[in-house]
């Protein structure tokens, strides 16, 4: 016996599911969040879900927003169920369902005029993102924002009728000027190092192909404050549907699971206020980097370094990938070796107990994260959890020779088959372009690191080049696990 979801069903939800304490009749409109998706319905959502309950801040509710077609589906989702969502925590210990309810609206993506209209509304004082790490129209080599962009230059020249995210808020930052409203704070909730000062590069960026005035006037005026934001939330399948029907009682449309860790560290500086999450955990800093450093490189890199040889041995989820121990191995050496020596020290954190507390997490057998999605979009990922570790060891003046494996591992699951000869579907947004060269690359190492545009001087080191033809090499040769053993004893 199950009850679906809705506003009118709360109450009658099993006992065993959290509800929200709060009325929601009494919430009011303060985040406009673009990018409702899986993390930040367990990220964001629930730290406010937590403040709510707490009976604080109930003026920061959130209003849902986006700018791609695809993104339709989600809202009618969460439309069909008053915006509510269950979220379940779990891992090996223990498991438990939430339905949060802080969000109240979501506009119809890429109804611009709607959204724009809704940024202008001085209630809105933040304006949150989660649109991925290849959402910032950033150059991969540089790192820096790409103003040429053809979607940049389209708003620049048409900016009353926006397509892209940051048109969007460059249309609201106008027209709250125009009409003398505070300005809203812009906060990234996206994996990319100083990811403040990437969105402020957008918007200031954008906003100088308009009027010079005005982007100078924006970098005065409106806080683009850095974060650190981490939980582990694997995409929902039909798999996560049936478990909360199962475990739960619930129907719900689109259900998030994730591991109970959570961690969301935040520089204080908001143009226009901001909820107190201090009392909910969110750790207010000066100084975010060090923090957004060790996690970029350790969990996600760690993330990137299992992810490929995994997908290569056919592995589908994390945790197995994790009881692989020449997959766990590889992590646990070249961690130790190549990538932790090139964190610097975090206040009052062990990077040592930090990668302890990773190594765990991947290990979760419960999450259901898949080694597919841990392997996507890697012509986005790989320059900002991989690369930049590459760059500082060579500078440096130290080896290589794992990092150039991963990097190997990468070419070759573009390559398009894994060692079974099981074709891989596409899963990269320039998937053509990456499988066209990881072809090349089989007989021609230097074809992969000669893309300019995502290794940059890395590909053009004559040392990490012959470290990456040798385990490019050996993985066609050999296959994946053979040059993982002989990486793990020593013989790579």
């Amino acid at each position: 016996m199950t009850t679906k979801l809705s506003a009118a069903t709360l109450k009658k939800l099993p006992a065993k599911v959290a509800k929200p304490k709060y009325d929601r009749r009494e919430l009011k409109a303060g985040i406009l969040h673009f990018g409702v998706g899986n993390f930040h319905r367990a990220h964001q959502a629930v730290y406010l879900d937590d403040l709510f309950n707490a009976g604080l801040g109930w003026d920061w509710a959130l209003v849902g927003a986006g700018v791609f077609d695809g993104e339709k589906t989600g809202r009618a989702k969460l439309q069909q169920q008053d915006w509510l969502t269950t979220v379940v925590e779990q891992d090996q210990a223990h498991k438990n369902a939430r339905v949060t309810g802080v969000m109240i609206d979501f506009l119809m993506p890429g109804d611009s005029a709607a959204i724009v209209e809704r940024l202008a509304d001085p209630a809105i004082r933040i304006v949150s993102l989660t649109i991925t790490e290849g959402g910032y129209f950033i150059d991969p080599a540089s790192g820096i924002f790409n103003p040429a962009h053809p979607e940049i230059a389209a708003d620049a020249g048409n900016l009353s009728a926006p397509k892209t995210v940051f048109g969007m808020i460059l249309a609201g930052i106008v027209r709250r000027r125009e009409d003398g409203i505070v300005p809203f704070t812009v906060m990234s909730c996206d994996n990319i190092p100083h990811n403040g000062h990437v969105t402020s590069d957008a918007v200031v960026g954008l906003a100088r192909l308009v009027d010079e005035d005005l982007a100078e006037w924006i970098a005065d005026n409106v806080a683009f404050p850095n974060g650190m934001v981490d939980r582990i939330t694997p995409a929902t399948s039909e798999r996560e549907r049936a478990l909360l029907a199962q475990d739960f009682g619930v129907e719900d449309n689109w259900p998030v699971f994730c591991e109970p860790f959570r961690q969301w560290v935040l520089e204080d500086r908001f143009t226009n206020g901001r909820p107190p999450l201090e009392k909910v955990g969110v750790q207010f800093v000066k100084d975010v980097a060090p923090y957004e450093l060790m996690k970029i490189r350790i969990l996600n890199g760690g993330h990137a370094t299992i992810a490929y040889p995994a997908g290569l041995m056919d592995i589908h989820f994390v945790h197995e990938a994790m009881q692989e121990p020449l997959v766990r191995g590889f992590l646990a050496k070249l961690e130790r070796e190549e990538i932790i020596p090139t964190v610097p020290p975090v206040p009052d954190t062990s990077l040592d107990d930090y990668y302890k507390l990773i190594d765990k997490r991947f290990a979760n057998p419960k999450i259901g994260d898949t080694v597919r999605r841990l392997c996507l979009d890697g012509s986005n990922r790989q320059p900002k959890f991989i690369i930049p570790t590459i760059a500082d060891r060579l500078k440096a003046g130290q080896g290589t020779a794992g990092l150039a494996l991963a990097s190997a591992l990468w070419c070759r699951y573009c390559y398009g088959t894994t060692d079974s000869g099981t074709i891989i579907e596409p899963n990269d947004p320039n998937w053509d372009r990456m499988q066209e060269t990881a072809k090349a690359a089989k007989d021609n190492p230097a074809a992969w690191l000669a893309m300019e545009d995502i290794y940059g001087k890395v590909g053009r080191s004559e040392a990490f080049a012959a470290d990456f033809a040798a385990a490019l090499r050996a993985l066609w040769q050999n296959g994946t696990r053979e040059t993982l053993s002989a990486y793990l004893g020593g013989k790579a």
